[in-house]
């Protein structure tokens, strides 16, 4: 029996693949679905099968790419919407791997129709659920992405799956969920890669609720949704358009590059200390580690996107391509040395370590201080005193707040997503801006000491 999961990197998604003998199953595939293909080929197996266990907001599904490679048949979840592709899954159904049987669970609360997958052994018995976004280790499905008004319905359904269902399958069940930490599709998601039902239940903090009542008022939040997840909303029911394998930009001369840029984004994935020291003026840095996280804050589906990377070029487009950018008009195959080389104007941003800003502070200055840090890391970490704080995420909706005029610091705890804050800032028209190295274990100001009133105090 072939089964495996496959993690994509920066979003923390999770796919799985089944097989045995000749016929394989894939479960919330990925765009860029080479992968189940070349699995499926070095084990002599045909994908025949596509489940879905939701309308995903966070990624472009790869059920359409993967069905028009491999002929296989799809079953979506979620049936109340209009889907242009594939059929629905229904409660009950189930799929034959040889001796093996996935059946399919209605387990709503995450969204109205979505599935589980149960896959039973040879003699019948329970062995490992795909549970989607229901259940994940450590956490929940969050319940506020059809809007905080219908959020108390969809996590009473939520309840309902998850104890009326997936519990009683026994503690001993594999649970396979969908993500994992890091996700934005739960805030809690728990570094557990493998984890049973009764791991869950012992462990896991939502579960620990003694009603409905009380598991309803403790995972109805609100958490952060970035805008492209209203174009994945669209994509993942209309059905994407299909590119028959991952499309890379072309490499374009400086003086190309240059000129797609009237109309074009430049993302730079460079590390922070090469972006500060020299990069195209306009770009935006968003280093390969982070790209998942912050391209759906900054970039728009449908604009064109030029790259400028450390040579890691089908890596950012492949992070792109799997969130619906699928605009990549070009990239530098040499890099900022080749646009140095053909004489063109670069610009650098300012950096301090966290010690000469203390310094700065115990001088008597007093500098702005942008602080992109999320609210949980003030909270465990402490905040500056006097500084604005908005987290990286939320800057180009509320960038008017930032004070112009005088040096502006931007502190995150490294200087990576203050570097990003930073290049936006400065693309929207602020100059004076200076990225602070380092986090707040090197906090020594004596006039201005970390606030711990919130934090580990």
């Amino acid at each position: 029996m072939l089964i495996e999961r496959i993690e994509s990197e920066g979003l923390a998604h999770y796919s799985y693949m089944l097989g045995y003998g000749s016929r394989a199953l894939v479960i919330d595939p990925r765009r860029d679905c080479g992968v189940y293909v070349g699995t499926a080929r070095r084990n002599n197996m045909s994908v025949k099968y596509i489940l879905e266990t939701h309308r995903n907001e966070d990624y472009v599904s790869g059920s359409r790419e993967l069905a028009a490679a491999t002929g296989a048949d799809i079953w979506h979840a979620d049936s109340q919407l209009d889907y242009s592709y594939g059929d629905p899954a229904e409660d009950g159904q189930t799929w034959e791997l040889g001796p093996f049987e996935v059946r399919a669970i209605s387990t709503p609360g995450h969204t109205p129709g979505s599935m589980s997958y149960l896959l039973s052994d040879e003699k019948g018995h329970p062995w490992i659920c795909f549970t989607g976004d229901a259940l994940f280790a450590g956490d929940a499905g969050r319940v506020d992405l059809m809007g905080m008004d219908r959020a108390d319905g969809m996590a009473r359904m939520l309840y309902r799956s998850i104890f009326g269902k997936l519990l009683p399958m026994g503690g001993g069940v594999i649970v396979c969920p969908a993500h994992g930490p890091g996700s934005v599709c739960g805030s809690g998601i728990a570094g557990r890669t493998l984890t049973t039902v009764g791991l869950e239940r012992q462990y896991n903090p939502r579960l620990q609720a003694g009603s409905e009542d009380e598991f309803a008022d403790n995972i109805m939040e609100e958490l952060e949704r970035p805008p492209y997840f209203r174009t994945m909303e669209r994509l993942n029911v209309e059905g994407p358009p299909v590119m028959g394998g991952l499309p890379l930009p072309p490499p374009l001369s400086p003086a190309e590059f240059h000129d797609r840029m009237e109309r074009a984004v430049v993302v730079d994935t460079r590390q922070v200390a090469c972006f500060a020291s020299a990069h195209i003026p306009g770009s935006l840095s968003m280093w390969t580690g982070g790209l998942a996280g912050l391209a759906g804050w900054y970039l728009r589906n449908g604009e064109e996107i030029l790259l400028l990377t450390d040579g890691d070029t089908e890596k950012a487009s492949r992070m792109l391509f799997r969130m619906g950018y699928d605009d990549l008009v070009g990239y530098l195959p040499e890099g900022i040395l080749s646009w140095h080389m053909a004489g063109l104007e670069s610009s650098a941003i300012g950096t301090v370590t966290v010690g000469q800003l203390c310094g700065i502070l115990d001088d008597g200055e007093e500098p702005a201080i942008l602080d992109v840090r999320s609210g949980d890391e003030l909270e465990e970490d402490g905040s500056i005193p006097g500084a604005l704080h908005i987290h990286v995420t939320r800057l180009p909706e509320r960038y008017g707040e930032v004070p112009d005029g005088k040096t502006l610091y931007i502190f995150c705890g490294s200087g990576n997503r203050s570097m990003t804050a930073a290049s936006f800032l400065r693309r929207v028209g602020y100059d004076n801006v200076s990225v602070v190295l380092g986090g707040l274990s090197g906090w020594d100001s004596a006039s201005c000491p970390i606030d711990l009133a919130k934090g580990r105090a």
